[in-house]
């Protein structure tokens, strides 16, 4: 190049240099599709996980576990623990009677972890954790969440128990999503979280306790963080308020719910060890779904236990609907419904224990069970008990039972608390009012 321009040797430089520097960024990024990929192989090797965690929590002999927690409760609840509500604090079933009346609740919430009954007595959440306080009630950051956040506690590596500094409203900006062992721990504030859904998936120990979850909404999805070390594009989320799907030990306790745009708490794709407890459902139409498809087969391991929650006022039905699975539904009270209150197809066993139902006005509405999709042929073998429950208002259970995995007799049950005690034994159910220093 001699005698040329030394401008213009200086402009190809650059423009080699620019070249290079374009190719080695390339080689370096990675493409869409190779991004996709490797969210795919993520996410599966997360369900194979989870697939092998929730074989290890179902329980063989169901029947048993049931009993176990019958007898909890009878132990629990002489006639003079349900005697009439006196004093600043009454603790009408088991769970309750673990933590609520002490007064160093604030100071051992772990001990919250020891209490849980039924099938997801088992969940840690973030028991042996250190206490994660959320201080700021923003949702801003989907991929590097602001600390002082919920959503940055409950996307850490390690166990917390996750408190809150003062009463907030948490307005979700997309699906909130909670890795293993977190504790989200709202008493001695009043804690709102609404505008997007909980998503419990592939995890194991999660305790949801002491919120107001409500007027959760459809999102289109996006790039939203689902663990310390992974962030990855998200499908839409329906709108659930809690949605619990390939998971196990997980109990969700003392929540109030109404206004959600799709179910209250959906429990599908083979969770199992769940127990939800202690909580008031108000102004729905789908409250509850175990099990979301007629295909979905892992949804057998499914084992719930539904006890002391007051299913109240504009309520319309799924309390629980049920597809496959084991469902112990015991001490709750259904005082309202519009349609029906337990229902279900694909086989499931729904024992039900202790409850009352009062039926609606509505002359065609009296029955709380119903069956989708099947005709009396195949439902007759459908193993769906009551024992105990009382019915009023003209409400009427209608049993079926043949063979389902074993034959079920009412001798194998340990009866639970008489249904005429529901009232009691869901006095306090839904979110509650906790001072520092003082019973709850």
């Amino acid at each position: 190049m001699a005698g040329s321009n030394p401008l213009l040797i200086l402009f190809y430089v650059l423009a080699v240099a620019a070249a290079a520097a374009a190719v080695a960024v390339a080689q370096q990024a990675p493409s869409s599709n190779n991004a996709t990929a490797d969210d795919e192989q993520y996410w599966a090797e997360r369900a194979e996980a989870a697939r092998s965690r929730n074989r290890a929590a179902y329980v063989r002999d169901p029947v048993a576990a049931m009993n176990r927690f019958n007898r909890d409760v009878l132990r629990a609840t002489t006639r003079r623990s349900l005697a009439r509500y006196r004093g600043p604090c009454m603790a009408t079933n088991p769970i309750d009677r673990c933590w609520r009346c002490r007064g160093d609740w604030a100071t051992d919430r772990q001990r919250l972890a020891r209490c849980a009954r039924g099938f997801g007595h088992r969940a840690a959440g973030g028991a042996g954790g250190k206490i994660y306080v959320v201080t700021d009630a923003s949702d801003d950051e989907m991929i590097i969440p602001k600390k002082g956040t919920l959503r940055y506690g409950v996307i850490q590596d390690r166990p917390l128990w996750i408190t809150f500094a003062r009463d907030m409203v948490i307005q979700l900006k997309q699906e909130l999503i909670v890795s293993s062992n977190k504790t989200i721990d709202g008493r001695g504030a009043q804690v709102h979280i609404v505008g997007a859904q909980i998503t419990v998936q592939q995890v194991q120990h999660v305790i949801i306790h002491g919120v107001h979850i409500h007027h959760s909404v459809h999102h289109s999805g996006g790039m939203i963080r689902d663990s310390k070390r992974h962030y990855g594009l998200r499908t839409e989320s329906d709108g659930d308020g809690i949605s619990v799907m390939a998971s196990s030990n997980i109990w969700v306790d003392h929540v109030s719910m109404y206004n959600c745009s799709d179910g209250l708490i959906d429990v599908i794709n083979g969770s199992t060890a769940v127990t939800i407890s202690n909580s008031h459902f108000t102004k729905h139409d789908h409250v509850m779904l175990f099990g979301a498809k007629d295909e979905h087969t892992q949804d057998r391991v499914m084992q719930v236990t539904v006890a002391f929650n007051h299913f109240g006022k504009g309520l319309v039905q799924r309390m629980p609907r049920v597809r496959y699975g084991f469902v112990h539904v015991v001490n709750n009270d259904y005082t309202h419904w519009m349609m029906y209150a337990i229902g279900g197809n694909q086989n499931p066993t729904i024992i039900s224990q202790g409850n009352r139902f009062v039926a609606p006005d509505d002359g065609n509405a009296k029955e709380v069970t119903k069956r989708e999709y099947a005709p009396y042929s195949e439902y007759k073998e459908w193993v769906w008990k009551s024992q105990g429950d009382v019915m009023m208002n003209g409400a009427f259970f209608k049993e079926s039972g043949g063979q389902n995995e074993r034959k079920y007799d009412q001798l194998d049950f340990i009866p639970a608390k008489h249904g005429r005690f529901a009232g009691e034994l869901t006095r306090f159910a839904g979110a509650l009012s906790c001072r520092v220093g003082k019973p709850c």
